[in-house]
């Protein structure tokens, strides 16, 4: 992997990361930008103990504007976009309608590939593994920020999930806080170990998960299954099977796996409802631990978190989408219309021949 390190007109960075080492990135940002200015600010809900980030700038966005004018896609002639050069292999940049920035944190884009048509699953194993690097590097970059307290890496995939471009990219949101679903964790975690005298939480539930029936996939280093309680109508956490607190613990072998698993996974998800269908909307979420102190949490280090990717999908069957209702809204309390046992049958029935 190359990594190439530049600035936009309005002096955003922009990062490409190339797979031959001797790509050269010198095409300079054209277009006549002006500073970016956000307004983005985090405040503290103190009855429910969680923060919320007000980002009103974001309203003037790009939304859903068409193939010919995507901004993910490269520059080609008097086209600009987002990205300066005419062709790249993965780019990640600052978004410029961040929801986090400056004291708040960081926002970032990051393009899959240079193909407007494609899917993250449309991907070789070798640009996969590109985007894995390209979400560690990221993940160590912003973690040294003094502001950033939690680095999350993410996709949203198609409309009914709220994505406004169409363009194959992800995101990766560093937060000054530690988000309120990982603080969660850490307390089930913290109050295990004292329950148990020693034994780590997610170390159980793999066991628990590897001896059931939600197996999805599973291989030398990864192991994927539907959760016990999933909240999701088809819902898949993915493991290393070595606990590791981030992408930055994972050890080579895992990292040449990975490709291999996760795009036979997404490949999945897209048969889950049969032929015919629209690609299935989804959001695959990376979970890491907190970089910043663990005081709020008492007997629990890093090393007590496991890095684990959730993909779910808000479609419950063809056609039809799980909405969050007066209970999952109002109350966080999920009601899932399909067995977690019968989403993991039919996603092993879906598997490539």
């Amino acid at each position: 992997m190359k990594k190439t390190s530049t600035r936009l007109a309005d002096g955003r960075e922009l990062i490409y990361y190339d797979l031959r080492d001797d790509t050269v990135r010198d095409a300079v940002d054209r277009r006549p930008l002006d500073p970016t200015v956000t307004t983005s600010e985090v405040r503290r809900d103190v009855l429910l103990g969680d923060e919320v980030a007000i980002a009103s700038h974001r309203q003037g966005r790009i939304y859903h504007p068409p193939a010919d004018e995507c901004p993910l896609c490269p520059s080609q002639g008097d086209r600009l976009s987002e990205i300066p050069d005419s062709s790249y292999d993965a780019v990640v940049f600052e978004n410029r309608f961040p929801s986090l920035a400056g004291d708040s944190g960081r926002c970032e884009v990051v393009c899959f590939t240079s193909d407007h048509n494609a899917s993250f699953a449309d991907l070789t194993e070798e640009q996969a593994r590109l985007v894995l690097d390209a979400w560690t590097d990221r993940t160590s970059e912003l973690s040294h920020l003094p502001s950033v307290e939690q680095v999350f890496c993410f996709e949203n995939r198609g409309a009914e999930i709220g994505v406004t471009l169409g363009h194959p990219h992800g995101q990766i949101y560093a937060y000054p806080f530690t988000t309120p679903r990982t603080a969660l964790m850490l307390r089930s975690v913290a109050a295990h170990k004292e329950a148990t005298g020693g034994e780590n939480l997610f170390d159980a539930i793999l066991e628990r998960e590897l001896a059931d029936a939600r197996v999805v996939l599973e291989t030398e280093h990864w192991v994927a299954f539907v959760p016990y309680a999933a909240h999701w109508p088809y819902e898949v956490h993915l493991y290393p099977k070595r606990r590791v607190p981030d992408l930055l613990g994972l050890d080579e072998e895992a990292r040449t796996e990975f490709p291999q698993v996760y795009l036979e996974l997404l490949r999945r998800f897209d048969r889950i409802f049969g032929e015919g269908e629209p690609p299935t909307p989804y959001i695959a979420a990376w979970h890491q631990a907190p970089f910043g102190a663990l005081e709020n949490f008492e007997g629990v280090s890093r090393d007590d978190f496991a890095l684990h990717l959730e993909l779910f999908t808000i479609r419950r069957t063809s056609g039809k989408l799980k909405f969050l209702a007066g209970s999952e809204s109002g109350m966080n309390v999920f009601i899932n219309d399909i067995r977690p046992e019968a989403a993991a049958e039919r996603l092993r029935e879906v598997a490539s021949s």
